[in-house]
């Protein structure tokens, strides 16, 4: 049976541990900057995201970080999830599912209006987990990102 228990302060090092997991599982371990004081500061003090662990038998097997957003369309936050992860062993077990449908009843309970994630093109197995549930992929966008470097230097020319 699986239980999902929202993060603690105290589960810094846990966090930091799940989400070098997902970085290897992606292949991008270098981009991993994260530590444990900037996670307990953006996470616990500054209440800027939030996370919840899927625990079976008294051990963490999974993890997903959500924070919330606003959408000007639909006039609604609603959640976005950055992460959703499984340890390698653990998965095909329901834990990841437990995890995103947790994560839909807090989306319903705070009157989201849509939830979001992104997932990587090459993994297949949770592209068609994400289909199986009724997500779909919105295909007309791309995603775009300025980093921090590129946000300290467009700041220069702010007046």
């Amino acid at each position: 049976m699986v239980e999902i228990r929202k993060a603690e302060r105290q589960d810094v090092p846990l966090l930091l541990e799940f989400i070098r997991g997902i970085a290897r599982f992606g292949k991008m371990e270098d981009g991993v900057i994260a530590s444990a004081e900037v996670l307990e500061r953006e996470m616990f003090d500054e209440h800027r995201s939030e996370a919840v662990f899927a625990v079976v038998d008294g051990r963490e097997v999974g993890f997903a970080l959500y924070f919330y957003n606003f959408s000007t369309f639909i006039g609604h936050s609603g959640l976005y999830l950055e992460d959703l992860f499984v340890w390698p062993e653990e998965r095909g077990k329901g834990y990841g599912k437990a995890l995103l449908l947790h994560l839909v009843k807090i989306a319903h309970e705070h009157h989201c209006g849509r939830m979001e994630w992104m997932s990587l093109d090459w993994n297949k197995p949770a592209n068609d987990f994400y289909r199986s549930l009724g997500a779909v992929p919105i295909d007309e966008c791309t995603v775009y990102r300025l980093d921090a470097a590129a946000i300290e230097r467009l700041s220069k020319d702010v007046v």
